[in-house]
């Protein structure tokens, strides 16, 4: 029986998945997750996988077509993944592994692909707006950085749009966001910044560093060491973000608790914004890592009153279904769905 094979390609992690046409989303033939900075190149990921998956399976297998979602921009089949070093080639890619058809897209256009492969267990509702058949949807994801997109009805299927919104400028809404934007432009010594350099797992970092230096709350020591060890290596040291969200959440930390009431009401405006620009009433999709494992500080109301506050057109925000996506792999079930049609 001949197979497919879909793949999530990051920085951190590498999870790949084989299929055939007689799977389903939620019965895969065989999934397995590595470790990317443990491999020179992705040949050795692939190559160890259809290994295991021929040993688990017990058969030889033939892999007919493959789509895999990369961490980097995608131009003419090839991408760069700077923090691995790794140049992919779907061409050559192909060769080496001797899969006749393969495709390399980028990660968050294989979001978009996934949203539609989603069951209603895979979101938590934060709005139900008016659903609209066939239009637009938005997606928009913070984690490492952030990631933006739609999709469009072509009387078909939806098709993916990937943009590069998360790039575009950042925009203040209040003297102290405007003060925000001032701190990492002098701290990162920058002309300008993005939206990402607020609403990503740096951002979270940034918005607590401002607040520390300019509010009158105190600090968590065992959060300020956090902190400190991360400002003198960054590198090596242990990201904050995730130890300010959680005490976020655990309301033990004052401090923490401004950080993340701050994140999310800015991360609702931009979504709020990309909902302007593209009316999606199909539903504006929050995915990415931060949104999901902050559920309880995303659906507390911050985030949708900043996504519904447009001043003269904030009725129609309303009217927009919001949803949360819940489950990790959806940019893994939109690579799957392209590795079927190749």
């Amino acid at each position: 029986m001949k197979y497919f094979l879909a793949g999530d390609i990051g920085g951190t992690k590498t999870l790949l998945r084989l299929d055939h046409p007689r799977s389903t989303m939620v019965d895969p033939v065989f999934v397995k997750s590595h470790s990317s900075q443990a491999y020179p190149s992705l040949v050795e990921i692939v190559t160890e996988f259809i290994a295991a998956a021929q040993t688990q399976l017990g058969m030889e297998i033939e892999i007919e077509s493959a789509c895999l979602g990369i961490a980097g921009a995608v131009i003419d089949g090839a991408s760069y993944l700077p923090n691995l070093d790794w140049h992919i080639n779907a061409d050559g890619l192909a060769q080496a592994l001797q899969i006749p058809n393969l495709k390399l897209i980028n990660d968050f256009t294989a979001i978009g692909y996934g949203i539609t492969q989603l069951r209603s267990a895979d979101f938590q509702t934060l709005q139900t707006g008016s659903p609209r058949p066939n239009a637009p949807i938005a997606i928009i994801g913070a984690g490492t950085g952030l990631g933006q997109g739609f999709l469009v009805h072509n009387g078909t299927d939806y098709q993916v749009m990937p943009t590069e919104g998360g790039h575009a400028d950042f925009a203040a809404r209040s003297t102290q966001e405007f003060e925000l934007s001032r701190y990492i432009c002098r701290q990162k010594q920058l002309d300008r910044i993005s939206n990402e350099r607020v609403i990503s797992g740096a951002g979270i970092v940034a918005i607590y560093q401002f607040l520390r230096d300019t509010s009158n709350l105190s600090e968590n020591p065992d959060l300020a060491n956090v902190v400190r060890l991360w400002e003198s290596a960054p590198e090596t040291a242990v990201d904050p973000a995730g130890k300010i969200s959680a005490l976020a959440i655990a309301k033990t930390d004052p401090l923490a608790q401004a950080t993340m009431q701050m994140f999310v009401s800015l991360y609702g405006a931009e979504a709020g914004n990309l909902a302007l620009r593209t009316l999606p009433y199909g539903g504006l999709f929050v995915a990415g890592g931060i949104a999901a494992k902050n559920l309880p500080l995303i659906a507390d109301g911050t985030f949708l009153n900043a996504f519904d506050r447009k001043g003269r057109v904030s009725n129609l925000l309303t009217h927009i279904p919001v949803h949360v996506v819940l489950n990790p792999q959806v940019g893994l079930l939109g690579a799957v769905a392209q590795a079927a049609c190749l």
